[in-house]
């Protein structure tokens, strides 16, 4: 009986000091919703900020033409600019008669999809994250069909001239707006 209560009392002890240990910092994800070097696209989902003015903070799409529609002001082209850069034309516009001295902040909600295609059992559009690779890709897919080529993939980025061939590994990345094209293997 000595040893269960024993036993049981560090138990307690353990349990009641496990939350006081420090938890250490977290790794960072490869692309954040506030990272400074994302260039804007159609397709990515914003969520923006005016400072005390609730009636045009809200979630603003960019459309396929690259703008987003933003009250008082209209259209304003935010495809290849940062958010940041971003912020700043909506703050200058927005200066000019409208809002006394505006503060905007904008986070990306969604990034514009990528979308994968071939021997994959579910081809389709699918929703970008931030570190997606391949792998995660094909995962997300349902996986690779019994005809395809595990090996070698094609991939088109949005930016890019063509298809570009790799070879498939775990660390390959997908970035906003990729085509992935996985081929038949021949047998």
């Amino acid at each position: 009986m000595r040893i269960f209560l024993t036993v049981l009392s560090i138990l307690i002890a353990g349990c009641l000091t496990s939350g006081c240990a420090s938890s250490g910092s977290l790794p960072e994800l490869a692309l954040s919703n506030t990272d400074t070097s994302y260039a804007l696209g159609a397709g990515d989902k914003l969520r923006i900020t005016v400072y005390g003015e609730e009636r045009l903070t809200g979630e603003y799409l960019v459309d396929g033409s690259g703008a987003i529609a933003f009250p008082l002001i209209g259209a304003v082209r935010a495809k290849g600019i940062t958010a940041p850069a971003l912020a700043d034309q909506l703050t200058a516009a927005l200066s000019k008669g409208y809002i006394d001295n505006p503060s905007v902040a904008i986070d990306v909600l969604n990034f514009r999809p990528y979308y994968i295609l071939g021997e994959v059992n579910t081809p389709g559009e699918y929703p970008f994250v931030e570190g997606l690779t391949v792998f995660s890709a094909v995962a997300k897919a349902a996986g690779f069909t019994y005809r395809a080529d595990e090996k070698r993939i094609y991939i088109r980025h949005k930016e890019g001239a063509g298809e570009v061939l790799y070879r498939l590994d775990g660390n390959t990345p997908v970035q906003p707006g990729d085509t992935i094209r996985v081929l038949e293997r021949k047998f």
